[in-house]
């Protein structure tokens, strides 16, 4: 008779509560033995039991985040494991979507499991819908389960009774009763008098470092100490506004009086949270100021999702961005030009430039105004009008005063599409448009402007170049300094007062090898030197494209192809090259001009 090959089985028990697990004979033990006599039954099958056995006590079955069942993974995913025996279906999983990632686990590694109380065969269409069943019911019993503790925790907070968790600093729980720590409570006080004195959160972070006052010191499992740390804006705010300190427990935004000991008054707690309130108005006022964003709040991408302001520091430079949600939380991923979707991370000046020049072409642009005002009576009036309106927004990027909130509705825009939503009827009354006939010319749907570019990746640099008229946009200070600073070289070479690049090198701060590469610019083209000065560069030069060029040729016709795209060199860019460029994106992989 042929010898039955041994599979190896491996119990595996659990229980949600941690309760009653001190006791000698508790429920992962029964379950245990339950499991150690089944294996023992089909011992003439060739079932092993394994040394090891894999326990999850106080573990939920909603999820599979569990140490014994990580470590019972492993030993499966090693080969040292054909069979998984549980004492039922629901002590492996509550949830039916984890079921089935357990079942290809399970499937993958060559395994199976067996229930020792649930005998079913899941080979058949039978036992699986019998299977399917049973764990339908095993997720409704563990919701049911968290509706009636969810009911409890509401019914135990009307009443005023804690519902446990970490206490906060000045409460200590012993038996889950909130009880008040003495050295803690006067900490607390102290945070809150000197809060009123201050009223600057800044100010209270610093006298809390001096005062030697830090975060409660707590114990996790396995006696491991943490906190005992300096107090932050966002610890410190949630303790003045935490109102378990003058006794009243919060559940689902209502709330209810406790039956714990107040540490502050509830008069000046109450005053606190206005103060609270009003100095984060004055630093959010303080911040508007340091940088009073033209579009805050009316600027969105093209998916109807508002774009945030952030600024960063580099060289005790600030830089203004407006960027997407799915940047908020992490560092810009750099994106393909070519997906208009992807998130934006936009220089907040350039984009407040673009759309200022936008609104002043447009309004100096009779043949548009003519398309849309609805009368020619007036048109003269009209034209100047406009054109005092122009220049009063032109005047916006130096001194905001509301007017582009006024005229602007929203904005919105992507890599490809600028739009702009103007006020209709304050756009007709700035501009004083009144028929003599029939009804004033105003409606709900506002006046639409839409703007469509071609994207174009210079070096880091992603710039926009817009179909339309070229508008300078002044000159690049990187590239003059660039210019400039080689000619310096060039003249100090050429007049003798340094004999090598070494020599110039050494007095300059710079390695030889930057002289050797750079000197090149001091032979451009006076035309092309001409362009760059006065800021009328075509979108493809940046400071990267001039130092890319080498070698740069001597010919000036030559430099010309090569720097500005002429037509006739059959560049395919050529043809639009010369439009309104303004750079929208900030450089992905800094976040400030590139110094040398």
């Amino acid at each position: 008779m042929a010898e039955v090959p041994a599979l190896r089985c491996a119990i595996y028990t659990r229980t949600s509560s941690d309760e009653g697990l001190i006791q000698d004979y508790n429920s992962l033990a029964a379950q245990r033995d339950a499991c150690a006599a089944y294996i023992v039954s089909q011992k003439h099958e060739g079932w092993v039991r394994t040394r090891r056995v894999y326990e999850d006590g106080g573990y939920s079955g909603g999820n599979l985040d569990r140490p014994a069942l990580r470590d019972l993974f492993e030993d499966m995913a090693l080969g040292g494991i054909d069979i998984v025996v549980i004492y039922k279906i629901d002590r492996l999983t509550r949830s039916l979507r984890d079921f089935a990632r357990l079942s290809e686990t399970f499937s993958r590694h060559n395994a199976s499991f067996v229930a020792v109380t649930q005998q079913f065969n899941t080979a058949s269409s039978m036992g699986r819908l019998t299977l399917n069943i049973l764990l339908t019911f095993a997720q409704f019993e563990r919701e049911m389960a968290g509706d009636r503790i969810r009911d409890k925790k509401a019914a135990s907070t009307r009443l005023g009774i804690w519902m446990g968790g970490n206490p906060a600093l000045g409460y200590d729980a012993p038996a889950k009763k909130l009880v008040v720590n003495p050295a803690e409570a006067d900490a607390v006080r102290y945070i809150f008098r000197r809060f009123v004195e201050l009223e600057s959160m800044a100010e209270l972070q610093k006298d809390l470092v001096r005062a030697g006052i830090v975060s409660k010191r707590r114990v996790r499992k396995g006696d491991q100490p943490y906190g005992g740390v300096n107090l932050t804006w966002h610890p410190l705010h949630k303790i003045l506004t935490n109102p378990l300190y003058k006794g009243v427990i919060r559940q689902n935004g209502q709330s209810f009086t406790g039956r714990h000991e107040p540490i502050i008054d509830a008069r000046q707690f109450d005053r606190v949270q206005k103060l609270v309130r009003q100095v984060a108005d004055r630093e959010k006022a303080k911040r508007a100021l340091a940088y009073p964003s033209l579009l805050r709040g009316i600027i969105f991408d093209m998916a109807g999702e508002p774009l945030y302001t952030r600024h960063t520091l580099r060289k005790s430079v600030k830089y203004n961005y407006y960027f997407s949600r799915s940047l908020a939380a992490k560092a810009p991923v750099k994106k393909p030009v070519s997906n208009p979707d992807s998130p934006l991370r936009l220089s907040a000046p350039a984009v407040e430039k673009l759309v200022v020049q936008t609104l002043a072409k447009h309004l100096r642009d009779r043949q548009w105004l003519e398309s849309t005002v609805p009368t020619v009576r007036r048109l003269r009036a009209t034209l100047g009008n406009a054109q005092e309106l122009a220049a009063e927004v032109e005047r916006q990027l130096a001194s905001p005063t509301g007017l582009i909130r006024q005229l602007l509705t929203r904005v919105e825009l992507n890599k490809v599409t600028l739009r702009l939503f103007l006020n209709r009827r304050w756009l007709f009354e700035r501009l004083d448009i009144s028929p003599q006939n029939g009804p004033q010319p105003y409606g709900a749907a506002p006046v639409v402007i839409t703007i469509n570019n071609h994207p174009l990746r210079c070096g880091n640099d992603l710039r926009f170049v817009f179909d339309g008229p070229s508008e300078a946009a002044g000159p690049d200070h990187r590239m003059v300094r660039e210019i400039l600073r080689a000619i310096r070289w060039f003249d100090a070479l050429s007049s003798g007062a340094f004999d090598t690049i070494q020599e110039l090198a050494e007095e300059e701060g710079v390695c030889a090898p930057l002289i050797t590469d750079r000197i090149r610019l001091a032979f451009l083209a006076p035309d092309i030197v001409e362009m760059i000065l006065e800021g009328r560069q075509p979108a493809s030069m940046t400071i990267g494209s001039l130092r890319r060029a080498r070698p740069l040729p001597m010919s000036w016709p030559e430099q010309r192809r090569l720097l500005l795209g002429d037509k006739g060199d059959g560049d395919p860019r050529a043809g639009h090259l010369a439009g309104n460029a303004v750079e929208l994106n900030a450089q992905h992989s800094h976040t400030g001009p590139i110094d040398t």
